[in-house]
């Protein structure tokens, strides 16, 4: 047989089940690459965005505080998605205040990142005021809830003042252990004598299977124009130009 009749000779044709089993590993490689740009996205970019929108707020909520407010009799309660307060807790890091919204809705978790339970108390009642936030993902604000042990500090700061908190309890329980929100967490009924506010979040990271719920008392409230706490003077004067 000459090179020539060699060089001649047809390919040997794919069969059907090779060209399909070739489409699928292409789109299994393309569904992939979706995926991880998908997973990127979540992880990093949401958190890019969110710091964006989080420190908007700050602004435009410290900004909305020095207008006077219309007197009408009655103090004005935030509307769904509101931003009225800044978060504060210094194990999270030097730099940590976040802004607070009234609301958990997707809408508020995602972007302004602390949303205040609406059935909960108002901040500085007898009682107990809480709030959610997301563990990862849309600034990621409660990353660190499991690093916080016994004593650690949370202030937060409201047109009226700031208000100054002490960790009595960090426990995990069952997505739906909704008595930690109860004024008197775990006892319903029970009439409250302390004013508690409770931070929730999920567990593990990446995972919805528990929550971490951090239980605070108030110890302090400083009003609107006294001393700031000194361990949160220096990042409260960056944050609202020491409109503490």
């Amino acid at each position: 047989m000459t090179a020539e009749t060699t060089a001649r000779r047809p390919r040997k044709r794919r069969s059907v089940g090779s060209v399909i089993i070739g489409v699928i590993a292409e789109l299994l490689l393309t569904a992939g690459i979706f995926i991880l740009l998908f997973i990127g996205w979540q992880l990093w970019w949401t958190n890019i965005e969110a710091e964006s929108v989080q420190q908007n707020a700050i602004t435009q909520v410290t900004q909305d505080w020095d207008k006077p407010e219309e007197d009408n009799g009655e103090p004005t309660q935030p509307i769904e998605g509101e931003t009225w307060g800044i978060l504060y807790i210094p194990k999270f890091g030097a730099n940590y205040a976040k802004p607070i919204a009234e609301g958990i809705s997707m809408d508020v978790l995602n972007t302004i990142g602390v949303g205040h339970y609406p059935q909960t108390q108002k901040i500085g009642e007898k009682g107990n005021v809480a709030f959610a936030g997301h563990r990862q993902t849309h600034g990621q604000v409660f990353w660190d809830m499991d690093k916080l042990t016994d004593g650690d500090t949370a202030y937060i700061q409201t047109k009226d003042g700031i208000y100054s908190y002490k960790l009595r309890q960090l426990q995990y329980v069952s997505p739906n252990q909704s008595d930690v929100l109860l004024p008197v967490p775990g006892q319903p009924g029970a009439e409250p004598e302390d004013k508690l506010m409770t931070l929730t979040t999920c567990h593990p990271p990446f995972s919805m299977a528990q929550r971490i719920i951090s239980t605070f008392e108030q110890t302090d409230f400083a009003k609107r124009g006294e001393p700031i706490p000194a361990e949160i003077e220096e990042i409260v004067t960056k944050t609202t130009g020491g409109n503490g």
